[in-house]
């Protein structure tokens, strides 16, 4: 008879596979991966960054990394439908904890995120990152850009985020990117918006009502087009979704996509050339039956599993005992 162990998140011996133990049970890091700071043989690491002081509605989303570590206990048993693999036995995955910053300052969040994305990235292991508000993207992308040059951004959101104005917030941070050089507009994509913002500033904006009328595959040839294989960053605004589907977010703006939409669409971009991903604005407080974490959680995993797709399993040492 197999002895479950649980607690995997402090007890697993390796960075690989996968120990089903109860949801309910132990500690809740993202999909039940080692906490450690160590980035040793680590392909992805997972971080949260537990601020929403840039929110120009609704409280909350300090409490989106925790909802979603809890929620993708739910996911993590093994293979993954519709992929029929376990992405963690092709990626060593680990949970890197959350960023630790005053809070209360916002100068300092920036700084603490950027130098904390730095050690990551300069050791050569991909983000994988929880919010927190949208404003946390602006600190994440000035640390891929030192490395990359100015991105792609693959933005999928109710909201543009470029507003012209010198504060900054959850809606102005990529009008500062722009403005500081570390997106390239013209190569970059809104998707699922419904807000009005009269510029532009060079996106291609699939508007949620296009989503709807053209579908799946015309929406992912169009980021392919706008994007190609350019290096990009994803960020993933869950006010995307409808709120009959996310109601957990801050800014909820009906006649948004399905979570059927974002997860195909998400499932059909493993092709890009994407250096990291965040997730953003889910806010617990808010939630119903932890719907809105859970899609969260899945769009995480399924980023790692178009990542792990053309990978082969990494062989592991036989258990013994």
């Amino acid at each position: 008879m197999k002895t479950t162990i649980g607690d995997q998140a402090f007890t697993a011996t390796s960075l690989y596979g996968t120990e089903p133990q109860p949801n309910y049970a132990g500690a809740q890091s993202f999909m039940r991966r080692k906490y450690t700071r160590d980035l040793t043989g680590v392909d992805v690491a997972v971080s949260g960054i537990t601020f929403d002081l840039a929110t120009s509605n609704r409280p909350g989303t300090r409490y989106g990394p925790s909802g979603i570590r809890q929620a993708s206990g739910q996911l993590a048993y093994g293979g993954v439908w519709p992929w029929g693999f376990d992405p963690f036995e092709r990626l060593a995955v680990i949970d890197y904890g959350d960023v630790p910053f005053d809070q209360g300052y916002t100068d300092r969040m920036l700084t603490n995120v950027e130098a904390h994305a730095d050690t990551i990235i300069n050791a050569g292991v991909t983000m994988l990152t929880m919010g927190g508000d949208h404003f946390v993207s602006l600190p994440l992308l000035r640390a891929h850009a030192k490395k990359h040059g100015p991105l792609s951004l693959v933005h999928f959101d109710a909201h543009s985020d470029t507003w012209r104005e010198e504060n900054y917030n959850h809606g102005t941070m990529f009008f500062h990117a722009i403005e500081e050089g570390l997106i390239d507009p013209h190569r970059s994509i809104h998707v699922g918006i419904r807000s009005h913002n009269p510029e532009t500033h060079g996106f291609t904006v699939l508007d949620a009502p296009w989503v709807h009328e053209h579908g799946v595959a015309a929406t992912l040839a169009e980021i392919e087009r706008v994007a190609g294989s350019h290096k990009a960053y994803l960020t993933f605004d869950i006010d995307c979704l409808d709120p009959s589907y996310a109601p957990g977010t801050g800014t909820p703006v009906v006649g948004g996509l399905t979570t059927h939409q974002a997860t195909a669409i998400m499932r059909g971009m493993g092709t890009m050339n994407f250096v990291a991903m965040d997730l953003v604005e889910v806010a617990p407080i808010y939630d119903i039956g932890e719907i809105t974490a859970l899609a969260g959680a899945t769009l995480m995993l399924d980023f790692l599993c178009s990542r792990a797709a053309d990978m082969e399993p990494v062989k592991q040492p036989e258990k013994t005992g």
